[in-house]
């Protein structure tokens, strides 16, 4: 069992940046693929960025490939995601996700077993 909760949502202005954190509890986190997800009112939530267990393997979204990063400390057992020169088009409420699996590059929400209760990030124009 894995327990996800996120943190550092906010309001920031175009441009900006903002690292999301996600705290994981639970003994098989190392062992787990982490994704970042993200979800507009009214719309499907989409992918965003994935690693593998140990970090050397990442994916992204077209979208935000180049302006994001994810990262993880398994010995804090946390992911992050930072993201730099957002755009208002980011505006969401951000989940992270974690996958029993260790390699997997999951993208599809159906492949993930834990989420989050999500964070929300709101970028003005």
């Amino acid at each position: 069992q894995v327990q996800l909760e996120e943190s550092g949502g906010g309001l920031v202005q175009a441009g900006g940046s903002l690292r999301l954190s996600c705290a994981a509890s639970g003994r098989t986190f190392s062992s787990s693929v982490m994704g970042w997800f993200r979800q507009v009112s009214g719309k499907e939530r989409e992918f965003v960025a994935v690693t593998n267990w140990s970090g050397d393997t990442t994916y992204y979204e077209d979208s935000v490939k180049g302006r994001f990063t994810i990262s993880r400390d398994n010995a804090k057992n946390t992911v992050y995601l930072q993201m730099n020169r957002l755009k208002p088009e980011d505006t969401a409420v951000y989940y992270c996700a974690a996958a029993r699996d260790k390699d997997s590059i999951y993208v599809s929400i159906y492949e993930y077993d834990y989420w989050g209760q999500g964070t929300q990030v709101t970028v003005s124009s």
